[in-house]
């Protein structure tokens, strides 16, 4: 049976209480201490970067265009937004690194992680593999000063996935033998040279959606789509737009895989055959300088020689190698402009950040002005 009492407060306000809960102090509710406003702020601080650091690792990134290797379809000062969920999310390789930083702490030149601990990268399920012409987000396979998931976030379009064979021929691209059909909002670029007497205004190059030009005594270099070359040679004081490619036969030493006895360039590529994880292949001169450098590179063995017709791995020759994951071909739209798998080579799997989904804001830091009519923009 219980007693009430009442009590009067300090404020004056009169309490019930139990009879049975003054005597007996060990039933007794403590009531926590009130948080200072600092407290507060700091909580949510922490609760605000955990959060926003969950949803980046697991779910969608934001990322900014600051090169025109992807113009026209993605322009610089677009802000993006990039799904970790199509291709499934990374676990961390480098857990010991600043919230919500990449490589430096914001504003320095201090590297924001430690090396100290290397975890084994795993990739959770998602529920679509990288297609041929999805724009994809990854690291740059050749930058191995980083970790992996460190290494700096490049942007393009895959036109070939593991197991494909492509070719370029004169610009254009060709997988499997058959001429690359790409999205109707991708808009590929190639060099094209305007014949013209006149001057022409930087702002006429504006309405021609066009960034940048190289003039000469005879008219001006420009990258742009064909379509566009098409509206220009339209115009009374232009006499002719000719697109640039380089001739077949002229080799670039520039571009991958740096092999003396092929006439490539970056114009005219291949036939390329992209390696596909379980996919066994003889290894021969053509095979060590095609694909020995990814197997040193990305394929996780310690000890890799590559002589010129033969690989060793971990001390012992191997007469044919079996691929451990699969590989990318990537290449920006603006085709004349962009570092790409023409000239570094595959994408590893491991490297693949994300697919790029949408605009969701776009600014014109040339005059300086918001490009309203890209924000909410779907990528294709």
């Amino acid at each position: 049976m219980y007693f009430n009492s009442l009590e009067m407060t300090e404020t004056g306000e009169i309490q019930k209480k139990s009879l049975l809960s003054r005597i007996w102090p060990f039933g007794k509710k403590k009531e926590k201490p009130k948080k200072s406003k600092g407290k507060e702020w700091l909580d949510s601080i922490v609760f605000a970067v955990f959060a926003a650091t969950f949803i980046r690792w697991l779910a969608v990134e934001a990322f900014t265009i600051p090169t025109p290797s992807m113009e026209s379809s993605l322009l610089v000062g677009d802000f993006l937004f990039v799904s970790k969920l199509h291709y499934g999310p990374r676990t961390p390789k480098t857990p010991l690194q600043l919230p919500l930083t990449h490589q430096k702490i914001w504003g320095t030149d201090i590297p924001s992680y430690l090396t100290w601990v290397q975890l084994p990268q795993f990739r959770l399920p998602g529920f679509s593999s990288v297609k041929r012409n999805d724009v994809v987000v990854f690291n740059y396979p050749t930058e191995m000063y980083y970790p992996v998931d460190l290494k700096t976030n490049y942007i393009k379009r895959c036109v070939a996935v593991a197991g494909d064979t492509l070719e370029v021929r004169k610009g254009d691209v060709f997988v499997n033998g058959s001429r690359s059909e790409f999205p109707e909002k991708a808009e590929i670029q190639y060099t094209h040279y305007i014949v013209t007497e006149r001057v022409i205004n930087k702002r006429k190059f504006w309405e021609w959606n066009i960034s940048e030009f190289n003039r000469d005594q005879n008219g001006y270099y420009i990258q742009t789509t064909q379509e566009t070359a098409d509206l220009i040679a339209s115009a009374k004081f232009i006499k002719g737009v000719q697109k640039i490619t380089m001739p077949e036969g002229r080799a670039d030493i520039r571009v991958y895989p740096f092999d003396p006895s092929l006439d490539w360039n970056q114009d005219n590529y291949g036939p390329m055959v992209i390696p596909q994880e379980g996919t066994s292949w003889k290894v021969d001169r053509d095979f060590v300088y095609r694909y020995g450098t990814i197997i040193k590179d990305y394929e996780g063995h310690d000890d890799v020689i590559l002589g010129e017709d033969y690989i060793s791995i971990e001390g012992q020759r191997i007469s044919e190698y079996t691929f451990e994951q699969d590989y990318y071909f990537m290449m920006g739209d603006n085709r004349h402009n962009s570092l790409d798998s023409r000239f570094w080579g595959f994408v590893p799997e491991d490297h693949i950040v994300g697919k790029a989904l949408l605009i969701w804001n776009s600014i014109d830091y040339q005059k300086p002005a918001l490009r309203f009519s890209r924000i909410f923009n779907l990528i294709e």
